[in-house]
């Protein structure tokens, strides 16, 4: 499935302008490549539009134009649609020599996907899911990880670079998203550790604001640490990720560990945690936001604790 790439001919297309697409698409046009966007809510392009995007109407019509062509969707039917679908990408008179995935996805999906892309246009599929979340998208600094052919990665990546600080090859197609799966695996039990502290540390009569810096430099420090306990103490008022994304990663996690069969009761266990958050209306909340389900279960225990006295 490789092929050559002339990077001073790069016309570059994106679908899925959401809250990663947008700060990417943003980095590919402030590093000059000329940009071609489509998204489903056609409002959210009208400020690329501004700055000289060309707007398509269809995936299928951005195709036609576009050497190289990424995408930025809520999940794997989304990506199928766009692929795929009636006025999809695969079915463009002149389809791209390389499409690039940033969705996250089941590595199944992403295999089976790649092959029928590669029989209908003969073009190269790179699964390159990211890490790094809108903030590291706006300054460029993804970590992204990367399924295909090296040279085919290699073509690419200086593409990857308008808003990538890392790119790494993974191995073959769909070893990208395995590593964005075990990536979600340790992002979510993180964050279930960081909200069991805040609540513990509110419980016990500690300033849970004051953690993050104390913590700072120790080993319990990350950027998450950083980043989500002041967010579980005051709420943001927009989500820069969701809690519905978070347990659809893993549901994703959960297919790859039946099929390599990994146990993961910790995973399993967030999981649990995630599913009540969207049972109780909280799924479009941001992902700090898993800290109300263990406030209200501790506030639970202490009423049948005093019922029963």
């Amino acid at each position: 499935m490789s092929v050559t790439l002339t990077l001073d001919a790069s016309r570059v297309g994106f679908c899925g302008i959401g809250k990663m697409g947008e700060p990417m698409a943003w980095r590919l046009l402030a590093a000059g490549h000329a940009l071609r966007v489509w998204n489903r809510s056609s409002a959210k392009l009208a400020a690329l539009a501004a700055e000289g995007c060309v707007v398509r109407d269809s995936p299928r019509q951005l195709a036609g134009t576009s050497d190289v062509v990424m995408l930025c969707l809520g999940d794997g039917r989304a990506v199928e649609e766009v692929v795929f679908g009636e006025q999809g990408l695969a079915h463009a008179a002149a389809a791209p020599r390389f499409l690039i995935d940033h969705s996250t996805i089941a590595p199944t999906e992403t295999r089976r996907f790649a092959q029928r892309w590669h029989e209908l246009t003969g073009g190269a599929w790179i699964d390159a899911p990211v890490s790094g979340g809108t903030a590291g998208a706006a300054a460029g600094t993804l970590a992204i990880m990367c399924g295909g052919t090296a040279n085919d990665i290699a073509a690419v990546e200086p593409l990857l670079r308008a808003y990538a600080s890392r790119v790494t090859r993974m191995g073959a197609t769909g070893a990208g998203q395995a590593t964005k799966l075990a990536n979600q695996a340790i992002v979510v039990t993180t964050i279930a550790g960081i909200a069991e502290a805040c609540v513990l540390a509110q419980r016990a009569g500690i300033d849970a604001a004051a953690i993050p810096a104390a913590l700072q430099g120790g080993w319990a420090d990350s950027v998450l640490l950083q980043t989500l306990m002041p967010r579980m103490l005051t709420p943001p008022s927009s989500p820069s990720g969701t809690i519905r994304t978070m347990l659809k990663d893993l549901d994703a996690v959960a297919e790859l560990a039946h099929e390599a069969n990994a146990p993961l009761r910790a995973v399993g266990e967030v999981r649990k945690l995630l599913q009540e958050a969207v049972d109780r209306g909280l799924g479009d909340e941001d992902i700090s936001q898993i800290v109300q389900v263990l406030r209200d279960q501790r506030t639970t225990h202490e009423r049948e604790v005093n019922n029963a006295g």
